[in-house]
Order: structure tokens, then sequence, then C-alpha cells
């Protein structure tokens, strides 16, 4: 077998393409959740602590800021200076904790189907065969 079939056989595989999906789905319901926290959460977060508030703009700078470079995030990051940006770190995990938590719901909802489609079907009557067995016995049993 080549290798060119070998590589068809595994890439047309279900669960590779299952796995392809879910990946470009992920990443789009990353972009999601990222617009949901930037665009939405942080601003009402902004609004709550009194206006001008950032995540983003919450940074330690290492050292000393290069001369006329303004003290912000973006323009520090520009010129290349050391800071440890622990804004942009508690933006990053706000999405974690909210893209976790979607996707701890759609696997509980998904355990919850699975466990209906699951549920043990009622008994099979038994087979005539099995019936005429017991009969059978039961006789034998009478006459000893």
């Amino acid at each position: 077998m080549s290798m060119l079939q070998e590589f068809k056989e595994f890439a047309l595989k279900g669960n590779v393409m299952d796995l392809a999906v879910g990946v470009i789905i992920g990443a789009a319901f990353g972009k999601i959740t990222t617009s949901l926290v930037e665009d939405i959460i942080m601003p009402i977060i902004s609004f709550i602590m009194g206006g001008e508030f950032d995540f983003k703009n919450m940074f330690i700078l290492l050292g000393d800021a290069p001369a006329g470079v303004p003290m912000t995030y973006d323009a520090l990051k520009e010129a290349g200076a050391p800071m440890l940006a622990y804004g942009s770190f508690i933006t990053v995990v706000i999405n974690f904790i909210i893209l976790a938590f979607i996707i701890f719901m759609m696997v509980k909802g998904m355990n919850r189907l699975r466990r209906k489609s699951e549920e043990p079907a009622a008994p099979e009557e038994p087979s005539e065969e099995v019936l005429l067995l017991r009969e059978i016995s039961a006789k034998l049993g009478q006459h000893k």
C-alpha cells in the first residue's frame, strides 16, 4: 500500500473528520468567547469600577520606560519594554473560565442524552424453545 493511499485512508476516517470539524468550530467559538469578554463583560466591569478601568492597561513595568513612550500597554509593548501584563492574563483567565463552563454544560447535556438513549430496554419474552423446555422441566420435576 502506498503512502498516499495510507494517508487517504487515515484522513478520511470519521474520527479525523470529526476532529477537524471540532477544531474549526472550537476556534470560532473561542473568538466568540473572546468578544464576549472583551466587548461585553469587561466594559460592564469597567463601568462598575468607575469608568476608565481596563484590565489590558494593568501591568508592571520591569525597568525604566523608554524615553518619550506613553505609559500605556500598547505603546510600551510596541517599544519592546519588559513588563508583566497581569491584566491581559486576567482577561485570558476569564475567557477560559467562561469557555470551560460552556463546554462543561455541553458535555453535561450530551451525557444526559446518552444516558436516556442507553436506558435498558424491557426484557424480551423468552423464545418458544425456552418456554417448551421450561414446561418439560416442570413436568419432569412433578413425576419424581
